[in-house]
């Protein structure tokens, strides 16, 4: 299994990604450790990856807060002993969609801030066990809005390109002590919309121009070289590589997983 006896953190682990993901690392052979603000969507996401013979712990927890993070990272090092995976699922609303004449520099600002924020946040937290114990792989969750122009992406934009430029930077700051950080940049995913915050938000977007989210979605699909956005698991998947002894040499890169929607 790729992931055995690792100890895998996910903030945001109730989450769409945070959930298929935490599938996946079960499947594979990781101890769960899943963080979040939702304690029911936390314990159904434990509940998948207990069946799949997993070891899972929850906990509630803010990630936007420093100290909260820092002690449950605490905890999960008592517990487990050591930290060697962690994946920031984190999402939430913000506003896309809108030209800049109509967006606020709040609802510019939330997004960058808060994205930015959390990340930081839980990245300090599990860089000192990892540097303790002289390795471990941070992974962190970016959009294509980093390398998109057009109207409506402002927000996005900056707190993805953020986001990248962040991930970079630690990983050239961690790898000395062993350390490795890979960002994954994934399209949006259509079979997330239900169990994600996007559902509402692209339905927004699709409703401002007239059209269904299906239709809109149809359309962002249309864009990619391979006709379609990338599935949950495909993602879900791609991270548990990532996470793994057969990605060793891997750290301080952006994953492509759009479908094509972005050519490197």
């Amino acid at each position: 299994m790729l992931l055995e006896d690792k100890v895998a953190v996910i903030h945001g682990g109730g989450g769409s990604i945070g959930a298929a993901t935490a599938r996946v690392f079960a499947r594979e052979g990781a101890r769960l450790f899943l963080a979040g603000r939702s304690l029911p969507r936390l314990e159904a996401a434990a509940a998948e990856a207990r069946e799949l013979g997993a070891s899972v712990d929850i906990a509630v927890v803010d990630a936007m807060d420093q100290a909260a993070v820092d002690r449950h990272v605490d905890e999960v090092t008592d517990a487990a002993g050591r930290v060697d995976i962690a994946l920031n699922a984190v999402g939430f609303d913000h506003v896309q969609g809108l030209p800049i004449a109509e967006t606020s520099l709040a609802d510019y600002l939330h997004p960058v801030t808060g994205y930015l924020q959390t990340n930081f946040v839980t990245a300090k937290a599990v860089s000192r066990p990892m540097l303790a114990q002289g390795g471990g792989v941070i992974l962190t969750i970016s959009t294509p809005g980093a390398r998109l122009s057009g109207t409506g992406l402002i927000g996005n934009a900056a707190q993805s390109a953020g986001l990248e430029g962040f991930s970079r930077a630690l990983a050239g700051e961690l790898g000395p002590g062993g350390v490795r950080v890979v960002c994954v940049r994934p399209h949006a995913m259509a079979d997330a919309y239900d169990t994600s915050y996007t559902g509402e938000m692209f339905g927004r977007i699709a409703a401002a121009g007239g059209i269904s989210r299906d239709e809109w979605l149809a359309g962002l699909a249309g864009t990619t070289l391979l006709g379609r956005l990338p599935s949950l698991v495909e993602v879900a998947e791609y991270l548990a590589f990532a996470a793994s002894d057969r990605a060793r040499s891997m750290t301080g890169v952006i994953s492509n997983l759009t479908a094509g929607a972005l050519v490197d």
